[in-house]
Parts: C-alpha cells; structure tokens; sequence
C-alpha cells in the first residue's frame, strides 16, 4: 500500500539543517521504537515538504530529499515576535522572572489547544518578548528516514475529536506533556516536521 491522502503511517528519519556553507547539521532523530505517526494529507502541523516527499513510499521503503523554506518551517516572520505583558505570563498567579531569561524556551497553549514553544528574546519591567517563529525557520533542511508502517486511516484518526499536535516542529518539544508514545496523547502527532 502506498502512503497517498487519507493513509496513515508511521516513520523513522533523522531531520537535518542545511547550514550556508552546505554542511548538516544533525537537528531531531526519530527511531523506529518511536515512529512519528501521521494520516497524508490531514494532520495538523505536519510539514507540506515531508507529506509531499512521502507520497507513493511503501512500508520499508527508504527517503532521502530536502525542502526549501516555504514547505518546510517557513520563513522567518518580524510579525512572530510578541510583546506580552508580565501579568499573561504568571504561573500559579506569581511572575517567575528566573523562568524568562533571553534564550529560554516557553512553553505556550494557543487559543486552538495546541502547543507551542517561544523563546524569551528579552524581558522589560513590563512584559516578555517572545519570538514565535519555529527554529527551523528560514531554513533549508534535509530528511533521511524510512517508512515504517502504511495502512488505512481509522475513522478516528481521520477526524480526530482533540486538539492535536503536530509534534516537536513547534509543539510536542519535550515529553513532559506526551503521552507514552511521545506523541501528546496518542497516535494522531504529525512529529518533528
């Protein structure tokens, strides 16, 4: 069965950065143990580039392409920067200034449910800069990997009834939130795209 709209699979890859002067850098690896798992054509979040280079693989079948910006992470957006007051960022009613020092990552929930990670670009008196793009933005990037598993799509995982992630390209980051697969509750994550 070949992976085309509407099938479900499973995949392993390593996902590498494209660096200016050519070289890789190796940036997220995803292992057969603990596949990425995603329906074509209709998971949330999951990178246009990886659907489109996956179409017509069968299960063991081997990829090796890269993607451009514009269908990987995008570009890298002025507008993805935010200036958010202290009094949004508090946990449990308290303002943790030692949580936002420049460079952290701050997990956020946007108003769909899902999850998503910025980095605190500066802090004022006033309020946390955040930039929203994803790390990989304005990058090209090289996938390497295999195919796992093709099958139908269940009706469930057609239409899932949750919001769903779209894995660590923005939302799954760490597996604190995950459920036992790393997969923030179960089988419907498109991974790290």
């Amino acid at each position: 069965m070949d992976i085309k709209p509407g099938k479900y699979f499973e995949i392993a890859y390593k996902l590498y950065r494209i660096n200016a002067d050519g070289s890789e850098t190796l940036v997220h690896e995803v292992t057969p143990e603990d596949p990425d798992r995603a329906v074509c054509g209709k998971t949330l979040g999951f990178v246009e580039a990886l659907d489109e280079g996956l179409l017509g693989k069968k299960a063991g079948d081997k990829f090796d392409f890269t993607a451009e910006p514009e269908k990987a992470f995008g570009p890298y957006s002025e507008e993805e920067i935010y200036t958010i007051p202290r009094e949004h960022m508090t946990v449990d009613g308290e303002f943790k200034e030692e949580m936002f020092t420049p460079g952290a990552l701050i997990p956020l929930m946007t108003p769909d449910g899902y999850r998503i990670d910025g980095v605190v670009v500066k802090l004022t008196p006033e309020a946390v800069v955040l930039d929203l793009n994803h790390p990989l933005a304005k990058d090209r990037v090289h996938y390497k990997g295999e195919v796992i598993t093709v099958r139908d799509a269940t009706p469930e995982e057609l239409n899932p009834q949750h919001g769903c992630c779209g894995g660590c390209g923005g939302t799954c980051g760490d597996d604190s939130n995950c459920g036992d697969a790393g997969n923030c509750g179960g089988g419907c994550c498109g991974g790290c795209q």
